[in-house]
């Protein structure tokens, strides 16, 4: 399973549209879910780079495009996220001409778990020309 196919199996809810223009997801990753296998065998939680591919991931269903990640400037980790945990994601994003910077902010069970802000850009498809979104 790619990671992009575990997102996918793991996303209950979303997008959410709120009144700021938010966009709200909720995820959940089962025990089983093989990314939790080596990460760590003893003590499983959901890698970091995970939550930036959610982030990239939620953008893409909203503007349904393919994105590339452009930078990422800020990743704070701030609690562990564990199998079968329901993951809130609250995503905001604003363009600028091809970058489109995302902002989202992690929680679990109210608790903060992370916050990222990353440039994201319109990416091409293998023919050459650019998907429109």
């Amino acid at each position: 399973m790619t990671m992009r196919e575990s997102i996918a199996a793991a996303r209950i809810s979303g997008p959410e549209r709120m009144p700021d223009g938010a966009a709200v997801f909720q995820f959940r990753f089962g025990a089983d879910d093989p990314i939790f296998a080596g990460h760590f065998p003893t003590h499983p939680l959901l890698p970091g780079i995970f939550q930036l591919e959610m982030i990239r991931t939620a953008v893409e269903w909203v503007l349904t495009c393919r994105l590339g990640v452009r930078e990422v400037s800020k990743a704070k980790f701030q609690r562990p996220i564990y199998p079968a945990e329901t993951v809130r994601m609250e995503l905001k994003w604003s363009e600028v001409g091809d970058t489109i910077r995302a902002r989202a902010s992690f929680s679990v069970g109210g608790q903060r778990a992370g916050e990222t802000t990353m440039k994201l850009w319109r990416s091409e498809l293998k023919n050459g020309s650019s998907e429109s979104c």
